[in-house]
């Protein structure tokens, strides 16, 4: 299936536009690193995770929604408690997360029986008859700063010991210099994206740092695509430029990467619409990776090849290793 067929369209020659967008949202990204810094879930700080179950003994009592527990929390001073459903809505079982900065209330052993007093003052209907201890709150277990730091340092170095075996790959599979435009441009999608959340003020969680490493993932290999099909062009057109060639590789290929990029980013774009609380930032996470990934797999990697094998003198050298390898 070829939606877009016999395309020449110039992205070789939209390359400095391409690269002036790319700084202003990269130094935007950089800004709200350092003004706003990241919010980070008490998976990585410090603080308490609940889990309760708020279906009441009797069944004419009808559950909780998550939006009443959320506004009771916040009127009891956990405005920014991170709430999420536990199985089946009816269920009415839900993890609550609360940092230790969150209240003037100390969020450590008696943070269990803060959220007792909340939930029997406010839900009496859905306790009344159930041992809270044991019933109504099910586990409760506390994330404490070192281990936080730990997990948050750990998290960073699955993404940076990612990029680095990317570039292995890359150098071995095409030529180093591929390898390190490539993992430029992925860099180059993770800064943007990390960014947006500081800048959104969004909680960078697990599931945002497993979001990160698909958004990796997903944009490495819609480039490796793109120089596979430069690698094969380069030995059909020895005698035309390095930039004409991995021009038209790119069109050649424009087909699948809007066909690949569009279905998975209405995917995302769905369970970011219709997913609910739980999953909206990892939807929200993956939907910026399929743009900006897609965007600098054509527009970012293969120009950087371009101008950073002219400006090192390395250009056929760089087609001679391509061009030999099987």
């Amino acid at each position: 299936m070829r939606l877009m067929q016999n395309t020449n369209i110039n992205f070789v020659g939209m390359r400095k536009v391409a690269y002036v967008i790319s700084v202003i949202l990269i130094l935007a990204g950089v800004v709200g690193l350092f003004v706003r810094g990241l919010n980070w879930s008490i998976d990585f700080t410090s603080g308490v995770a609940a889990k309760v179950d708020m279906k009441a003994a009797d069944s004419s009592v009808p559950p909780i929604m998550i939006d009443e527990l959320r506004t009771v929390l916040k009127n009891n001073g956990f405005p920014e408690a991170e709430i999420q459903h536990v199985g089946p809505v009816d269920d009415a079982t839900f993890m609550i997360k609360i940092k230790s900065a969150e209240s003037k209330a100390e969020v450590s052993g008696d943070t269990k029986n803060v959220i007792i007093d909340i939930i029997t003052q406010n839900f009496p209907k859905h306790v009344e008859g159930r041992d809270v201890n044991r019933d109504v709150i099910e586990e409760i277990y506390e994330v404490g700063p070192k281990v936080g730091s730990e997990l948050r340092t750990n998290s960073m170095l699955a993404v940076v010991i990612a990029l680095i075996l990317m570039i292995v790959y890359i150098w071995f599979r095409f030529e180093l210099t591929f390898g390190l435009m490539a993992i430029a441009a992925l860099a180059h999608d993770v800064i943007i994206i990390v960014g947006i959340f500081a800048l959104t003020g969004k909680e960078i969680t697990i599931q945002i740092i497993a979001a990160l490493l698909t958004i990796v993932g997903y944009s490495i290999n819609d480039t490796i695509v793109i120089f596979d099909r430069i690698r094969e062009d380069l030995k059909l057109r020895r005698k035309e430029p390095i930039d004409q060639v991995i021009n038209y590789s790119i069109n050649e290929t424009l087909s699948r990467t809007v066909i690949t990029s569009g279905t998975t980013f209405i995917t995302a774009l769905s369970l970011y619409l219709f997913g609910g609380t739980v999953l909206n930032d990892f939807a929200f996470a993956i939907c910026l990776g399929v743009i900006f990934g897609t965007y600098s797999s054509i527009f970012v990697a293969s120009n950087l090849v371009i101008d950073i094998t002219k400006a090192t003198h390395k250009e056929k050298q760089a087609v001679q290793h391509l061009t030999r390898r099987k």
